[in-house]
């Protein structure tokens, strides 16, 4: 990002130095164009040919100006040359459709090409060199004709280094893409300049039909290798990041690798996941802007609302290339300094399941091409999701009771044998483990019915839940006995946590709508709960011992003194 500080020097300099340099150029080096108007025009409207087709490879615009302002130069001389690659310039701004914030580059670039072309005209006129020549004059001075070109192609290079490092502060990559694709093209298309020259010195303008139309085919083959070979590179890295995505099971992971990516590839200040609720409206998923994860606290959007509900609504996706082509649409939130906008539904099974909606701050931020991309990568991120959530599901499934909605068995025993890992690496301190069992369960079933007991045991399990929180974790390990682990909670704190539990059931009575004599009214019953604890490392040395030696507190130390109390392990 370029500071105001320094786009204000720029234009300043601009400003001071361009208009006194196109009248140093004129006076020292006048034009030869006598009697040439309709050339000249001729060359300026190839020029604006040129200009308006230009590749823009890693945000650099690359057009092939070389080869016309070579035969301009060697024709009419350096102040000609000079005002066409002006004219082309400001073409190609227009073109490109340059950002707002961009708007210095337009005196950096004319700066740059005026001094590429007015070191590069000094070197040739200093060491004899003349235009306007004739073919059997330019063959005398040959050496100098071609080395004008290479010259000027250094100088711009070496130019753009030191505007990298003066204004970029070398956050650009000097020898990347764009690199290539200039100095590949400049030499292919200096030649055709050479050879534009010579015939027009020889035949006229008509020898702007004979180069003109093989140079547009040319640079109409240049483009459509380019597009192709973006696109197939785009193609590339949504296959890897389809891949990438697929290997994800966790519904989260899945979206924050999804979010990651496609910012990655694209230019994204702004990216909203939403999804389709129950078919009647669009929440929002998840909501990151600059690069932060915002809440997702927003009013939801129905269909054919805003360009979301829209989008949905349709079933197609949508590209805007600035505020004005979308203003008219939003009907919910939506950042101001938004410009571009990429709105592509989520489908899965030939039906939307969500929307994603990309924005950037830039004007025609986005091409045709990305919307056909990012169109792919919402189906690979579809199926990613469904196959997340399928796995989320089961995993639930095997590691939680489906009656009491609590870790079950399997999972606690897992869970253990981690935490006591921990205990031997010394990443916890203690391990303090209690075990509760529903005092006479059998005579409530005998009496209200296997529903009823049910009932009271997914009540517990909330009690239970609630009670512990985030200090550690519940499971029913089987019947009307569950266990709760307290990592790094010794067991004085244990005992009174138990207290607590015990006390609270004890107090608090159970509603069932269930029972065998339902008369439409619901019955409230007490129960107790006995409860064992038992803390390693001091009462045992491994998983098994720390469950026997609390089950053992459970039973001898609770059961049988009475029920309705908590016992602690003693050696």
């Amino acid at each position: 990002m370029v500071g105001k500080t320094k786009k204000r020097i720029i234009w300043l300099i601009w400003l001071l130095g361009f208009p006194l340099g196109l009248w140093f150029t004129y006076h020292l080096y006048p034009p030869q164009f006598t009697g040439k108007g309709i050339d000249i025009l001729v060359y300026l409207l190839l020029t604006a040919f040129v200009a308006a087709t230009p590749m823009v490879i890693n945000g650099s615009p690359i057009f092939l100006i070389q080869w016309v302002s070579w035969a301009a130069f060697l024709t009419f001389g350096l102040f000609v040359e000079l005002m066409m690659a002006q004219l082309a310039l400001i073409i190609l701004f227009i073109r490109i459709k340059l950002p707002r914030n961009d708007y210095f580059r337009l005196p950096l670039n004319s700066l740059m090409f005026f001094l590429v072309s007015l070191l590069s005209g000094i070197f040739y006129y200093t060491f004899g060199g003349k235009t306007g020549l004739s073919l059997i004059d330019v063959k005398q001075t040959f050496w100098l004709v071609v080395t004008y070109p290479v010259l000027n192609y250094f100088l711009n290079q070496l130019i753009i280094i030191f505007l990298n490092f003066a204004i970029y502060n070398n956050t650009k990559n000097i020898f990347g893409k764009d690199f290539i694709w200039e100095t590949v093209t400049t030499l292919i298309t200096f030649p055709i300049g050479f050879v534009l020259y010579i015939l027009y010195t020889e035949v006229g303008l008509v020898s702007l039909l004979f180069v003109g139309v093989p140079f547009a085919s040319l640079s109409i083959i240049l483009n459509l290798y380019y597009s192709s070979d973006k696109i197939n590179g785009y193609l590339q890295t949504a296959t890897d990041i389809g891949h990438q995505l697929a290997e994800k099971l966790i519904v989260n992971e899945v979206i924050d690798l999804f979010i990651e990516k496609i910012t990655e590839m694209l230019t994204v200040d702004y990216a909203y996941i939403l999804d389709i609720v129950d078919d009647k409206e669009l929440q929002l998923l998840r909501c990151i802007e600059k690069g932060e994860e915002k809440s997702t606290d927003i009013r939801p959007l129905k269909k054919n609302e805003g360009i979301s509900g829209l989008v949905w609504d349709k079933g197609e996706a949508m590209l805007f290339h600035s505020k004005k082509e979308w203003k008219h649409i939003v009907k919910g939130y939506m950042p101001d300094t938004i410009e571009s906008v990429i709105c592509v539904p989520i489908v899965r099974n030939n039906k939307a399941v969500g929307v994603l909606l990309l924005a950037s701050t830039q004007k025609r931020a986005y091409e045709k091409s990305q919307l056909m991309i990012v169109d792919i990568l919402c189906s690979h991120f579809a199926i990613a999701i469904e196959n997340a959530r399928y796995y989320e599901e089961t995993k639930e499934k095997s590691e939680r009771c489906a009656l009491t909605k609590l870790f079950n068995y399997r999972y606690f025993e897992n869970l253990l044998s981690n935490e006591f890992k921990r205990l031997q690496t010394f990443q916890r301190e203690k391990l303090s483990l209690i075990i509760l069992d529903i005092d006479h369960f059998k005579s409530v079933n005998d009496t209200y019915g296997h529903q009823s007991g049910n009932e009271i045991l997914s009540q517990l399990a909330d009690q239970l839940a609630d009670l512990i929180g985030d200090r550690g974790t519940v499971a029913r390990y089987g019947g009307e006995e569950f266990v709760i682990l307290l990592p790094n909670v010794a067991k004085e704190e244990a005992l009174q946590t138990a207290e607590v539990i015990r006390q609270t059931i004890a107090d608090h009575p159970f509603i069932l709508t269930q029972q065998m004599e339902w008369e439409g009214i619901p019955l409230q019953v007490n129960i107790t709960a006995s409860i064992g604890v038992a803390t390693a490392p001091m009462d045992a040395e491994d998983s098994l011992g720390l469950i026997r030696h609390a089950d053992r507190a459970l039973y001898v130390g609770a059961k049988r003194a009475g029920r309705n109390r908590v016992a602690e392990y003693v050696k």
